[in-house]
């Protein structure tokens, strides 16, 4: 008889694409929910821009919780901004996605993380709406509600820039 436990390692096995991840910087994130993902880069960006000096705010609950359900994550340096965050696949690629059009927000920042790199893109939601900052691909076939960006690291920023660059895209924007 087949033990379904034997069986599935052996097929778990052959699927060696999450191999790049073992034992490196960011493993970590990869044994996370998506939804957790999204946390850990709404907290990295948070600390990052108080690292940075950079004008922040968070929207918050009387609580003084998270506000989940806000048309954008953070506002920096007065620029409303819906953030995404994705991990790097097998074919070295970012899906991010849920990017929504009927949302209030002045910009996309979307964080990509590899094993060992931190990578962004930010554009207006100006260059979002005109494909300036990238196909969107719908999520679910025959909708237009929800919509996914697929970026390669090379079409992203070195994190190390992210000063530089969001000081110009909000400086462009407010």
């Amino acid at each position: 008889m087949t033990d379904p436990r034997n069986l599935l390692q052996e097929i778990l096995s052959s699927y060696t694409d999450a191999d790049k991840w073992i034992d490196s910087t960011f493993e970590r994130i990869k044994r996370l929910s998506n939804t957790k993902v999204g946390d850990v880069g709404q907290d990295f960006v948070e600390k990052l821009c108080e690292g940075l000096e950079l004008d922040y705010e968070i929207p918050r609950k009387e609580s003084g919780e998270r506000e989940k359900n806000f048309p954008w994550d953070i506002k920096i340096e007065g620029v409303e901004c819906e953030l995404k965050t994705a991990t790097e696949d097998v074919s070295g690629s970012f899906q991010f996605n849920h990017i929504r059009y009927h949302r209030d927000y002045d910009a996309l920042l979307c964080l990509g993380i590899t094993p060992e790199e931190i990578y962004f893109g930010a554009w207006s939601k100006a260059d979002v709406t005109t494909s300036q900052a990238g196909r969107l691909i719908p999520m679910e076939k025959g909708t237009n509600a929800s919509h996914k960006l697929t970026k390669k690291s090379s079409q992203l920023h070195p994190i190390d820039q992210f000063e530089k660059r969001i000081r110009k895209l909000t400086g462009s924007i407010s």
